[in-house]
């Protein structure tokens, strides 16, 4: 047609009744927490405070302020769960998302919906908010860069426990295609794995996977022996900030 296919007056299709009218404005976020709004405020300098002090974060966005254009997110897996009804079965679809800086902070969120792009967009808010940090050390020498794990680390999800152990320099990512992936986006680039359990039985895999990274943190080795002096958590360094009535 002459209007260029557009059917209709040349109105396009018509998205909706509404749709489209005006500018979109953008979604500005209202933190809820009390942690929200010190991060938004700018109170905090990176997210290295938050873990320090082991603040809980409940909201998504403090995530995205810290690690917005770093973070990639990878969907891992889709699978269909089935419950049985009285009219059949009710299938949804189970989602496993990971998001990575490639730099030292993976999460992993899992989210169950009837639909695969709400599921996906619900694993992706829970991967966000189940960041956390991995150390990374040395094989040998102490080098350059941290490159491989610090140490021997194992993760247990259902029956798969799946054991990273560190690699000199080169050695690249010994490890199935989904491990690797886990691994790159932590920011890990040498490491030797092996894993005993029902692998095939993704999920569970890719969670042990992640486990095993996190735990990388909770090893207390020689190096960390000294004591260290406790700061102020930001709760109590901000607590006028945060006393005050919000607008």
């Amino acid at each position: 047609g002459r209007d260029g296919g557009r059917g209709r007056d040349g109105r396009g299709r018509g998205r909706g009744r509404g749709g489209g009218r005006g500018p979109r404005e953008e979604e500005v976020w209202v933190p809820v927490t009390k942690l929200g709004r010190l991060v938004k405020e700018g109170k905090i300098a990176s997210i290295e405070e938050i873990f320090l002090f082991s603040l809980p974060v409940k909201e998504a966005e403090i995530i995205d302020y810290f690690l917005k254009d770093k973070l990639q997110d990878e969907v891992m897996k889709i699978m269909p769960v089935q419950k049985q009804s009285s009219a059949g079965q009710r299938t949804r679809f189970k989602a496993f998302v990971a998001v990575g800086d490639n730099n030292g902070h993976i999460g992993m969120g899992v989210k169950c919906s009837s639909e695969v792009a709400n599921a996906i967009r619900g694993a992706i808010t829970s991967a966000k908010l189940n960041v956390c940090p991995v150390r990374r050390g040395y094989w040998g020498r102490t080098a350059g860069l941290p490159h491989t794990v610090p140490m021997k680390v194992t993760g247990k999800c259902g029956s798969v426990s799946v054991r990273l152990i560190p690699a000199p320099r080169g050695t690249g990512l010994v490890s199935s295609p989904a491990g690797k992936k886990l691994m790159h986006m932590a920011g890990v680039k040498d490491c030797y794995s092996s894993s005993q359990g029902h692998t095939r039985t993704m999920g569970n895999y890719i969670m042990a996977i992640f486990f095993a990274l996190r735990n990388t943190y909770m090893y207390l080795s020689p190096e960390l022996w000294k004591e260290q002096p406790i700061p102020a958590t930001p709760y109590q360094e901000h607590t006028d900030f945060l006393s005050k009535k919000q607008i």
